[in-house]
């Protein structure tokens, strides 16, 4: 008879279900190990993190500095996956920047998932360590991906509110929650559930960086979603320090549509399903519509199946914006469980994906709500962002994809 101590020793010996927001892009577990990256020129201990630094084609040293963060995650940044991820894919950013005579600084943290607030402390060295090595006067250029587009605003608007010189001339975000992101509530419910057998993917969705992202999040699967306390504390510290860095040009891409479409995904879909006799009554779902509140049906192990309900959330899956393959990230790591073990943990996957990232919270223009999450962007005069300049995509792309048109977009803005 399977137990609970087997389920235990097969989740614990499986990859990290990590749903990952950095400039990785890879947006799941990690099964393979990225390729190596190629070597830095120089390597900067920070407090809190690492920056690997690359040098600009024909550059000797430091000149003309431009400042990558990472973003959301679970444990260190990884040079090799970071790399692979801003390099390797869709288009090679480290290299077109280097190209156009650019230095490379990857911001890395300790820990992806720590408090947006002390990773900030790992930004602020890592600007001030540029602009004291940087031979000219050439101003910073800074900013980050998901996340650390968050990390480096509040870096360098706390900067400003202590008349600190940055010495930055562009900010810059790919795929920022500046308005807050989402994860289906179906996701961090099972998460919960499962805590009893692997704690890390609840400890994910409980992490600090989480909390403060995240526009609904759920604290335990029995427990109510809503705006969790230190987002409401990050927030209030936001504007404390004037919630923008004002000597910067600020410029930001999203990777989802910016005409209103969005990817499909309906309300109140079955996205994940158990078939396999230990996990069958499973039914983790898209975000109903109101007045239907049911978000997911749980069952491991025990006979039960528990129903979570969630009330007062829209129905974000379906919505312009950046897309993580949040649903299939979990259904690969069961598949691969139960195929390794034999253990009846398998389930079908009718739904990959849902907006991780709207593209009204990239571009800063609208709360997530219900009423703007279809807002047509591309119609709205440009002062309705809080941002100078930005870039939509055409469609919905996965959340941080470097792709060619918002990277030529972003490098044809930077200043000299």
């Amino acid at each position: 008879m399977i137990n609970k101590q087997q389920i235990v020793s097969a989740l614990s010996a499986a990859s990290s279900i990590d749903l990952s927001s950095s400039a990785s892009s890879r947006a799941g577990i990690t099964t393979t190990t990225a390729p190596p990256a190629d070597k830095w020129s120089d390597r900067w201990p920070l407090p809190g993190g690492t920056a690997w630094v690359y040098y600009g084609e024909r550059n000797q040293g430091l000149t003309r500095p431009v400042l990558l963060a990472d973003g959301f995650g679970s444990g260190p940044s990884d040079i090799d996956e970071l790399y692979d991820g801003l390099e390797r894919r869709a288009f090679p950013l480290i290299s077109e920047l280097r190209r156009r005579g650019r230095d490379v600084v990857i911001v890395g943290f300790d820990d992806r998932g720590a408090s947006i607030l002390d990773n900030a402390q790992t930004a602020t060295a890592a600007i001030h360590r540029a602009a004291a090595e940087r031979l000219g006067g050439t101003r910073l250029l800074a900013g980050g991906f998901s996340m650390g587009g968050l990390v480096t605003r509040y870096a360098l608007a706390r900067m400003e509110r202590q008349r600190i010189d940055h010495q930055v001339g562009a900010y810059f975000s790919w795929d920022t929650p500046h308005r807050g992101a989402y994860a289906p509530i179906s996701l961090q419910a099972f998460a919960h559930y499962i805590k009893p057998y692997d704690a890390r993917f609840s400890d994910l969705f409980n992490s600090s960086a989480a909390r403060q992202l995240l526009a609904w999040h759920l604290p335990d699967f029995d427990g109510e979603p809503g705006v969790d306390p230190l987002r409401t504390q990050f927030l209030r510290e936001l504007e404390s320090v004037g919630g923008w860095p004002r000597i910067p040009r600020l410029l930001a891409v999203a990777d989802g549509a910016g005409n209103g479409a969005g990817n499909g995904t309906g309300a109140g879909e079955s996205a994940l399903l158990g078939t396999g006799d230990l996990i069958t009554g499973t039914d983790l779902r898209t975000q109903p519509k109101a007045p239907e509140t049911l978000a997911a049906r749980l069952r491991v192990l025990t006979p039960d199946v528990i129903e979570v309900q969630a009330p007062g959330v829209p129905c974000v899956d379906g919505a312009p914006g950046g897309i993580l393959a949040g649903f299939k990230i979990l259904a690969d790591a069961l598949n691969a469980i139960a195929e390794a073990t034999g253990l009846g943990l398998d389930v079908d996957n009718p739904i990959a994906g849902h907006c991780f990232v709207p593209s009204i919270s990239a571009v800063s223009v609208r709360d997530v709500t219900e009423a703007d999450l279809y807002t047509d962007i591309d119609a709205l005069p440009p002062d309705q962002s809080d941002l100078d300049d930005f870039y939509c995509a055409t469609d919905n792309r996965g959340h941080t994809e470097i792709t060619e048109e918002g990277a030529t977009w972003l490098l044809d803005r930077l200043p000299d």
